[in-house]
């Protein structure tokens, strides 16, 4: 398979060789940041987002890489982005705690998926941080010390 080849994408929802994971589609630019294709890693168990009662800087609510490097750079309290950044499949090691939007653009391209509760690296507030239903898409913030699931992402820029 040559690089073209590598970077053609599938049809969303299908593995993507090589590259870690489901095709989720295209992330949308917004602010500054460039469109990108979105990468679902699988399901890597359950684990708490981080310290109940607690501020981070992860507040993002599109930039789940910028949110993950945060929370990695705030210690080892934070479970699911430490487990979501330590995922490596098909060689790449570049995943991390998608956003709360990029959960929901997963979840608008891929439909409704028996993932259950799954956390983004937004956090909401000292106490809470934003998941998702992958069942119906309903968004909301659970308990930061709950157990969720966690399903790490990666970017790949389109070229």
């Amino acid at each position: 398979m040559n690089a073209q080849q590598q970077l053609t994408p599938p049809a969303i929802g299908q593995i993507w060789p090589g590259q870690g994971g489901i095709y989720a589609g295209i992330m949308p630019a917004r602010n500054s940041q460039e469109a990108y294709h979105l990468i679902l890693g699988e399901e890597l168990g359950r684990f708490e987002w981080g310290p109940y009662g607690e501020e981070s800087s992860a507040t993002s609510l599109i930039d789940g890489l910028a949110n993950t490097k945060n929370l990695i750079g705030e210690g080892d309290d934070y479970p699911a982005a430490k487990a979501a950044a330590a995922h490596i499949a098909d060689g790449h090691s570049d995943f991390y705690l998608p956003a709360a939007a990029e959960l929901y653009e997963a979840w608008l391209n891929l439909g409704d998926q028996d993932w259950h509760w799954v956390w983004s690296s937004s956090q909401r507030s000292a106490y809470f941080a934003f998941d998702m239903y992958f069942g119906d898409g309903y968004q909301d913030y659970g308990v930061k010390n709950d157990e969720l699931r966690v399903r790490p992402v990666r970017r790949l820029p389109i070229q």
